[in-house]
């Protein structure tokens, strides 16, 4: 039997209902802070929004870890899910052209388990260190009869508000991409944080595979895999930024994988044309959950966790600095126009519909 999101409890399509009437009460507030500081430059819907203070733009994204949690419940491992908890906020808050300055964390717990926290916050520093930014205080609430778990007391949630720094003139929003560009690729670093409830309603099935160690996995166990931290892709981005190429867009590939594209601001299309391997991570759950190839791309970022646009004369300059911090790089595609901005993975022979991919 095939497994879909659907399947495992997410629902796409009804959450973007929900959206739409909560962004009608939201979206009043804009008008609230018109003219000088305090005054919104983007609309709801792109990785982070931008307030105007002064000549400058402070950058302001929020998110949070997700389901990943329960893994590290099932693994009994706390110490990694901080570093995806900055990684999820700072890597939106660079897609608007922003240097990532400081965080706050909200952590929701079952109870105040010392040891729990403490490796929670082990895992900010650490994302803290590797994006350059400080933590400038959070939250911790005590919520027992709101938080369910898969570990007695060790139930939590977590999540982070980040902000960035930006000059109003030097906003990235994708206005500006033309025909032809290039898509430049950088490798994720596997599963990041998204995705994770499929994972988790395959693991449901089939209970034993999350502690057993597989060879493409490098003889890591499933679990361990999982709790790969998300990528930060702070430092390269920053160095491609300062290095005053024309970058036209950038791009987080989160949930909905390579389909994030298509939320620049300009009528653009994209067309992917090679990919690098898959990661052994997402060829196992393929296999494991027997999911179809459009679901896969629909739901995980099959390996590419970031996207640069830019003119195609500055794809190498793009990709070899991603390569002096570490980071594997690839020309994937073009763009073009298109009003309906669809993406197409050629490779794969899938096109996108609606907020997901279907065989073209």
């Amino acid at each position: 039997m095939q497994s879909t999101y659907r399947d495992a409890g997410v629902d796409t399509a009804g959450e973007e209902a929900a959206l739409a009437g909560l962004l009608n009460y939201i979206r009043q507030s804009h008008a609230l802070r018109q003219g000088g500081s305090g005054t919104l430059k983007l609309d709801i819907g792109y990785f982070a929004n931008v307030i105007e203070l002064g000549d400058r733009g402070l950058a302001i994204s929020t998110d949070g870890v997700g389901t990943k949690i329960l893994i590290a419940q099932l693994m009994n491992r706390y110490d990694t899910v901080g570093i995806d908890c900055v990684a999820m906020n700072v890597n939106d808050i660079l897609c608007v052209g922003a240097e990532p300055l400081s965080m706050l964390d909200y952590i929701a717990v079952c109870s105040p388990n010392a040891e729990l926290i403490a490796d929670i916050g082990k895992g900010l520093l650490k994302g803290a260190e590797l994006a350059r930014i400080t933590i400038a205080g959070g939250e911790i609430a005590q919520l027992r009869d709101m938080l369910k778990g898969v570990r007695q007391n060790y139930e939590f949630d977590l999540v982070g508000t980040a902000i960035g720094e930006v000059p109003l003139d030097r906003i990235i929003t994708g206005d500006d991409i033309g025909e032809h560009d290039a898509i430049i690729g950088l490798r994720s670093s596997g599963i990041h944080s998204n995705g994770l409830s499929l994972a988790r309603y395959i693991l449901a099935q089939q209970p034993d595979k999350i502690y057993t160690c597989f060879s493409e996995l490098g003889g890591r166990t499933l679990g361990e895999e999982l709790l790969v931290p998300t990528r930060i892709y702070v430092a390269e981005i920053m160095d491609m930024l300062n290095a005053n190429l024309d970058i036209k867009a950038l791009v987080h590939i989160t949930s909905g994988g390579l389909l994030n594209l298509s939320r620049v601001q300009s009528a653009t299309g994209f067309v992917i044309e090679e990919l690098p391997e898959p990661l052994p991570i997402f060829t196992l759950l393929q296999r494991l959950g027997n999911i179809p190839v459009e679901e896969m791309y629909s739901v995980y970022n099959m390996g590419i966790g970031f996207c640069v646009v830019v003119p195609e004369r500055e794809a190498d300059a793009v990709i070899d600095i991603a390569s002096r911090h570490g980071v594997d790089a690839y020309r994937i595609g073009h763009t073009v126009v298109d009003q309906a901005k669809r993406v197409i993975i050629k490779p794969e022979n899938l096109c996108s519909q609606d907020d997901g991919f279907v065989r073209c």
